[in-house]
């Protein structure tokens, strides 16, 4: 029998770090680059962040002194993706680098939910409170407005999307999934915690994993989602299962046994019981 240890390294220390403090005190772009760390050990992560500040300031350089706020956005459609070049990974969007940050930057390419980080964290520095919208399908970004909310696609190119875009945009998420979708906008334009934007993009690297059967990666991901999420049933439960296909059958007790007590169904928490028994067995006969 393994020890988890043995199979993969722990979350990165310094995003360990960051993600258990205050959901606003979380610097969304160098999380997301602390999580392509686990990927590129060696990553320089201030060197990242500078190049985000070096295309803030290329924007602000195109930019008329005090420009308004759709100039701003003009400019920076303008800047990222007819001048630089981004653009969604239509082809190949599957392609885990889609989710890595400093892959994004470099090769331009991504998916809504880095692209609309990238857009973010550029607006930001030009003094726009830009935030990301967990919309059903599809991340978008919005920023308010005295007229009302801007809501952007950055993986559309940064198009603006109106109330009859988005209705449309539901309406197809709607009908190509068993699971109804409220058609209240209001709701589903809610802006996106720093902590659930992260576990959005850790989701999509997850479904990736699971799908090509990299069980390590896969570990390693589900390690960063229960940072950022450490009372999540469904992660917990998962991560669990796979320990337990790794043989790392006490880190999967551990993980078993965490479900039993934040369980919420009667059902779910006495199966997790029973599976927590066969595991101790088993450990006890490997003693």
């Amino acid at each position: 029998m393994m020890e988890a240890e043995q199979i993969q390294p722990d979350v990165d220390a310094d995003f360990r770090r960051m993600v258990a403090g205050d959901d606003a005190g979380i610097n969304l772009a160098e999380a997301a680059l602390l999580v392509a760390r686990g990927e590129y050990p060696h990553l320089d992560v201030d060197y990242y962040l500078h190049v985000l500040d070096d295309m803030a300031a290329a924007v602000a350089q195109q930019l008329p002194d005090a420009g308004s706020t759709p100039q701003i956005l003009g400019q920076i459609n303008h800047y990222l993706f007819s001048q630089q070049g981004y653009s969604g990974n239509l082809h190949h969007f599957l392609d885990p680098r889609n989710s890595f940050l400093n892959d994004v930057i470099e090769r331009r390419l991504g998916i809504p939910i880095t692209l609309s980080l990238l857009y973010m964290e550029v607006g930001r520095r030009l003094g726009l409170m830009i935030e990301g919208i967990s919309f059903p399908g599809h991340f978008l970004i919005k920023l308010a407005g005295a007229d009302g909310d801007i809501v952007l696609d950055p993986f559309a190119g940064g198009v603006s999307l109106d109330e009859s875009d988005l209705r449309r945009r539901l309406q197809h998420v709607n009908s190509s999934s068993s699971n109804g979708l409220s058609d209240s906008l209001p709701e589903l334009l809610q802006p996106a915690g720093n902590r659930a934007i992260l576990a959005r993009l850790l989701r999509n690297l997850k479904s990736i994993y699971s799908n090509a059967g990299d069980r390590l990666r896969l570990l390693r991901v589900l390690n960063y989602l229960l940072a950022v999420t450490p009372d999540d049933v469904r992660e917990l439960r998962e991560r669990g299962e796979l320990y337990e296909q790794l043989q790392c059958h006490r880190a999967a007790l551990d993980d078993f046994e965490r479900v039993c007590l934040l369980a919420r169904q009667p059902q779910e928490s006495e199966q997790m019981a029973s599976r927590c028994a066969a595991l101790r067995r088993r450990t006890e006969l490997l003693h």
